[in-house]
C-alpha cells in the first residue's frame, strides 16, 4: 500500500485536473529502473501530478510497475488507464531565505489622462514608480527629494 491514502472525490478531482496533463516520464522497454524513479520523483516536485507512460504491452507489468512506484515515491495512484499511469503527491514548500536588507521593488499605479476636448474617455496609463521616485498628482513620476532639515531646528539642537 502507498503512504496517502485518497477519498474518492479526492482521486476524482485529481483525475479530472491530470485529464489535459501531457506525459513527463515514459517507461520504456528495460522497465522501472532506478532512473525512470529518480526522474519520477523530480517531476512529482516539480509538478505534485504527473502523467507516466509505460511503452510495453504486459498489462500486469504496468500494474506492477504502477503500485511499485506509488510504494517508493510515496506518492497516490490516481488513475491506470491503458498505458497511462497517473501519480499524485503534495508539492512540497519551498523555503525563502528573508533578507533583511531588501528594500521594496517597484510599484505599479494606473494613472488616468483626461482629454484635453470633452466627449472623449480617459486615457489610461500604467506607471512604474521605483523606490526613490515619486508620483505627482498630474501623473509625472519624479524623484523623491530626501527629508528636507528646518533651518530653526538645526540652530537649537
Amino acid at each position: 500500500m502507498s503512504a496517502i491514502e485518497l477519498s474518492i472525490a479526492e482521486r476524482k478531482a485529481h483525475r479530472a485536473e491530470a485529464h489535459h496533463l501531457d506525459p513527463v516520464v515514459m517507461i520504456g522497454n528495460d522497465g522501472l529502473t532506478p532512473a525512470v524513479t529518480k526522474e519520477c520523483d523530480a517531476a512529482l516536485n516539480a509538478h505534485g501530478l504527473i502523467k507516466i507512460r509505460v511503452l510495453g504491452d504486459d498489462r500486469a507489468q504496468r500494474e506492477a510497475i504502477y503500485q511499485q512506484l506509488a510504494d517508493e515515491l510515496n506518492a497516490a495512484p490516481i488513475q491506470h488507464i491503458g498505458k497511462l499511469l497517473v501519480l499524485w503527491r503534495p508539492k512540497p514548500k519551498k523555503e525563502r531565505a528573508e533578507d533583511e536588507d531588501r528594500k521594496p521593488g517597484p510599484r505599479e499605479f494606473k494613472v488616468l489622462k483626461y482629454s484635453k476636448r470633452g466627449g472623449q474617455r480617459p486615457e489610461v496609463k500604467t506607471m512604474r514608480v521605483l523606490g526613490n521616485q515619486r508620483l505627482t498628482p498630474g501623473g509625472q513620476v519624479k524623484r523623491a527629494k530626501p527629508k528636507q532639515k528646518s533651518v530653526k531646528k538645526g540652530r537649537l539642537g
